[in-house]
């Protein structure tokens, strides 16, 4: 049974444990920037550790939980570049999604979306009770290209009345946001709407009150692609949504992350090849902080905001975004090694938002 917030604060009192976020974090075994699990790999950020006796590196003071989240029901890595089902089987992913061509060569995209309550691992043993989509956090990427009819069948197995809400062109009744458009337990309703405008956008419930549900974990990306005449280059593509977990119910998150799994792309860093693209699908979901940051170790993006344009409003290696806010950042990887990216607030950072790109040589066999 899920405790309310006071509840859970007069808990808290009781047995000491009404700590602040560093302390919980502690705690509970995620490390901090003077304790955690040695990486593998040498060079983070493109810089090689000394040679023996030369001075301390860095990777002794390396952050990280101890121990590893389990990938069991939902992988970190394979979230990076799964899109519309891709990660399942395909008899499986036959359940949950269809895409069946138009006259006009477009294409009807047919979904199988619900929501239903329960726990996921946000760090080594730590465990959240979420509200999901699909029964993960975030929910399932969808893809279209522009002019394309999505068709999102869902249902709510939920124990609150839910709700999805699409950022883009639709109709009122498609919204997802008022009193009346709230889909009861055991209830469903048929989302449909056309892909417009492309770029990459996100959704997520809209029921009250909207914290809650989205704190929860009621969310995730909604890419829409530029029509086939005006494609973007290609390019190795990854989606990146920022979340956090407020794990006491007091309005203040304990845990951050990238896709969930705190400090995961520490541990198994998100591997690219050195003098290829990289497309990274931004979005930021995080509850209880203005803003959240994304920056880039040694090197420099291009910014398309919100992705609705082709062409880069600017190139740095720091971003920041409300939530809500979106971005598609690109870069091309110049040197082999490890690259650190995380957010740019430090409490952020040591809280779990924290990872590695392992930049690649490419092989004769590529």
């Amino acid at each position: 049974m899920e405790l309310s917030t006071t509840q859970m604060q007069n808990q808290g009192e009781t047995e000491n444990r009404h700590w602040s976020r560093r302390a919980w974090i502690r705690a509970a075994g995620l490390g901090s920037l003077t304790g955690g699990v040695a990486l593998a790999s040498r060079g983070v950020a493109g810089g090689q550790a000394g040679p023996e006796g030369s001075g301390p590196d860095h990777l002794g003071n390396a952050m990280g939980p101890v121990g590893r989240v389990s990938t069991e029901s939902f992988d970190p890595t394979a979230f990076l570049r799964a899109w519309n089902f891709s990660d399942l089987p395909a008899d499986e992913r036959a359940r949950f999604y269809r895409e069946t061509p138009r006259q006009d060569g477009t294409l009807l995209r047919e979904y199988e979306l619900f929501a239903v309550d329960r726990e996921i691992e946000i760090a080594p043993g730590v465990f959240f009770p979420a509200w999901t989509y699909n029964g993960q956090v975030p929910g399932p990427t969808i893809r279209a290209t522009a002019g394309d009819r999505i068709r999102i069948n869902f249902v709510n197995q939920g124990a609150h009345p839910h709700t999805i809400h699409f950022h883009g062109w639709h109709t009122p009744e498609m919204d997802g946001s008022l009193p009346a458009h709230q889909v009861m337990p055991g209830d469903r309703f048929v989302y449909e709407f056309d892909a417009d405008p492309f770029g990459v956008h996100l959704y997520h419930c809209h029921a009250n009150p909207l914290k809650r549900h989205v704190h929860k974990g009621l969310y995730g990306a909604f890419i829409v692609d530029p029509p086939a005449e005006t494609p973007r280059p290609p390019a190795d593509e990854l989606v990146m949504v920022l979340n956090a977990f407020d794990t006491n119910f007091d309005a203040e998150n304990e845990v951050y992350a990238v896709n969930t799994a705190a400090s995961f792309y520490m541990h198994e860093p998100v591997t690219v090849r050195v003098g290829e693209r990289v497309r990274m699908y931004v979005v930021n979901l995080t509850e209880f902080d203005l803003i959240n940051s994304f920056h880039l170790h040694a090197m420099f993006f291009d910014v398309l905001r919100t992705g609705t344009t082709l062409v880069p409003t600017e190139t740095t290696d720091t971003i920041m975004l409300c939530q809500g806010e979106r971005a598609i950042l690109e870069t091309t990887f110049r040197h082999p090694g490890d690259f650190m990216f995380h957010a740019h607030q430090s409490e952020f950072a040591e809280l779990g938002w924290m990872g590695l790109f392992r930049a690649e040589e490419r092989t004769h066999s590529d």
